[in-house]
């Protein structure tokens, strides 16, 4: 019997937060709204989307002794999450600085602080927690060096899920550890390098599963996503229409769905078509962790008429940007 059903390892920040009209040119100013500050992080935000899924959840990382560590803790307490394993303090919590234009789209650049002391000893000590847990989710917001250490304390009979954001290559033992391996196309191609020698997302799923993952996701936005297995081979899921209001977290929300439904037992066809309902909720609202939905609210977007507005619940008329387009490259 495991305690968690999801162990999260990875970042924590404070996302500080503009609109604005078009995202600058190198060398540009351009002029935005008022500046707001939202809990935010990977591996934070992949906890909170798990844990308001229902997920019983845990989340191991680093944050700051200062105002944005208080805010990232009290964010993870409210959402049900067990912060047992977030340590506190060795330097600033970590900063994400976020801009959204009109159509939802975001650019970000990350300061790590606290999350770049999260360390391998930081790891090996939490061991309990890695043997009470059903799946493990990690991403590259934190040192690879303890996401090897991460591989190397799974329990054996937990499953590992890995989103390489931002992209790196990445070792052979990690590779072998992923099941799966999720990655857009910007991640595909940067972990295949001199590999990606094509142009068609279905080749890069199978070029990526030879280099050791268990099974890959790749998420083409709009077009939905593959999943690919040896020997299942590779599978289109459709991806679902809503009105993009901002895709902060979107990736975030469902890779955490997509790691809750496969610690469930589901195939990994139909965790990444539930996880693609959760990143639909969650792109009709602004902000990360604020944008998450319940498991009611995925509910309730699958069980609605096909003719109905495809606008998902919890969003407002007058946020939506007009054209009707999926969440984002998550």
């Amino acid at each position: 019997m495991y305690d968690y059903d999801l162990l999260v390892v990875g970042s924590a920040n404070a996302d500080l937060v503009i609109g604005v009209e078009r995202r600058p040119g190198a060398g540009e100013t351009v002029l935005g709204s008022d500046l707001a500050v939202h809990p935010g992080g990977k591996g934070a935000n992949q906890a909170v989307a798990a844990a308001r899924l229902g997920a019983r959840t845990a989340l191991l990382a680093r944050v700051g002794d200062d105002g944005h560590g208080r805010l990232l803790l009290d964010s993870q307490r409210a959402a049900g999450v067990d912060t047992v394993g977030v340590l506190v303090g060795g330097a600033p919590t970590g900063v994400a600085l976020i801009t959204v234009d009109p159509s939802g789209d975001n650019s970000i650049v990350v300061s790590p602080g606290a999350n770049g002391r999260l360390t391998p000893g930081d790891v090996r000590a939490a061991v309990s927690l890695f043997h009470a847990s059903r799946v493990v989710s990690t991403q590259l917001e934190i040192p690879l060096e303890t996401v090897v250490e991460v591989v190397r304390n799974l329990s054996p009979d937990s499953r590992f899920v890995l989103n390489p954001s931002p992209p790196r290559p990445l070792p052979t033992e990690v590779l072998a550890a992923c099941d799966p391996l999720i990655v857009n196309e910007h991640e595909a191609k940067v972990i295949l390098g001199d590999a990606c020698v094509s142009e068609a997302p279905e080749d890069w799923a199978r070029l990526l599963l030879a280099k050791g993952p268990r099974s890959v996701v790749v998420t083409l936005g709009a077009e939905g996503s593959l999943v690919a297995s040896s020997p299942g081979g590779v599978t289109r899921v459709a991806s679902v229409k809503v009105d993009a209001v901002d895709t902060t977290g979107a990736g975030d929300a469902f890779t955490a769905a997509l790691a809750f439904r496969l610690g469930e037992g589901a195939s990994l066809a139909e965790a990444a078509a539930y996880a693609s309902r959760v990143g639909a909720v969650a792109v009709t609202r602004k902000g990360a962790q604020d944008s998450f939905p319940t498991s009611e609210e995925v509910e309730a977007l699958c069980c609605a008429d096909p003719g109905d507005d495809p606008r998902t619940p919890g969003s407002r008329p007058d946020e939506a940007p007009g054209a009707t387009r999926r969440g984002e490259s998550l």
